[in-house]
């Protein structure tokens, strides 16, 4: 077995390379002393202690009996100790003759869940027939999509109203017209507002597809289909994921549309926690409790995926 052959390199070679290297290097230094600072990470942690001063208040009266809630504030738990967890059980079993908070709390993952694929799905066709493929109109229809985001959700609630109240859309009967028990009218509504962002996002990352690997792939003999789903897809996983907890996190704490199109049983938790104080008032301490109920799955689901989240940001930032 022959030796590897190691070639002699001259000192100026040498010196073209750590030339080269240095020169490389200059950028992400220069990035890396502007971000750095010792004031900035002084003034980050400053702020975040003091936005987490709240939360921590609320977590703790969430644990103190009612009657320590109502007579003393949280900083004094450890004068006036005392540790519980009946304000989340009443939380829980706490609602009306339709639903409980339990009850609205799986409604939630029933309305998110959906809410969240179905627009990422149209919109990932979408950004990909407006990037990639030809067709007639196609600027002018990709700029109608991008200025609907400035339309208030507001200004669409009324005509909504107005199409499921007569069971269809367009001609075509709506699976669960307004008023019955059922989650389609909250798909839809979500899905709709949701979709001019998404599209406009997801166009953003998809042409930034290299498209020499378009093309090649259209050379060995791949059509729409197989370009979409074997290389578009997985190179725009991390922005698919990103915009994912965008939207799962915005309808999981969404009210408005709650309020408007998810009455009787289909109520999510968001809705469910604004009548947890009663109709006087009398049970807001209750409000501690089934806030953090509320808030423990949009928590796990952004630690849980925050990798995922940050890819997204950093993708199409930087090119090579």
């Amino acid at each position: 077995m022959a030796m590897p052959v190691e070639l002699p390199v001259d000192d100026q070679t040498k010196r073209r390379v750590t030339r080269g290297e240095k020169k490389a290097e200059a950028p992400l230094a220069r990035t890396k002393r502007r971000l750095t600072s010792r004031w900035a990470t002084l003034a980050a942690l400053i702020i975040a202690i003091l936005w987490s001063i709240p939360t921590l208040g609320l977590l703790i009266t969430s644990f103190r009996p009612r009657e320590e809630i109502q007579t003393s504030g949280w900083w004094t738990i450890f004068s006036n100790w005392g540790w519980t967890l009946d304000n989340y059980t009443t939380a829980l079993q706490a609602g009306n003759s339709q639903l409980t908070l339990a009850g609205s709390f799986v409604n939630s993952f029933a309305i998110t869940i959906p809410a969240t694929v179905i627009p990422i799905v149209i919109a990932m066709l979408a950004a990909y027939a407006f990037a990639w493929m030809d067709f007639k109109g196609k600027n002018i229809l990709f700029i109608f999509v991008f200025a609907l985001q400035i339309v208030p959700i507001q200004m669409a609630l009324i005509p909504l109203l107005q199409l499921f109240s007569q069971g269809t859309i367009f001609g075509v009967p709506v699976i669960v017209p307004l008023g019955s028990a059922g989650y389609t009218q909250v798909w839809i509504a979500h899905t709709i507002f949701a979709m001019p962002l998404a599209i406009f996002l997801l166009h953003n990352f998809v042409s930034e597809i290299p498209r020499e690997v378009i093309e090649a792939a259209k050379v060995d003999g791949a059509g729409h289909g197989q370009t979409f789903f074997r290389i578009v897809i997985p190179l725009t996983m991390p922005a698919i994921a990103s915009i994912a907890i965008f939207q799962f996190l915005w309808v999981w704490n969404d009210l408005l549309v709650a309020l408007i199109f998810a009455d009787g049983n289909v109520a999510p938790i968001t809705k469910m926690v604004a009548e947890l104080a009663g109709s006087r008032g009398q049970d807001w301490y209750l409000l501690t409790a089934g806030a953090f109920i509320a808030v423990i799955v949009p928590l796990i689901v952004f630690l849980a995926l925050q990798r995922y989240f940050v890819r997204g940001l950093l993708a199409g930032s930087t090119k090579g």
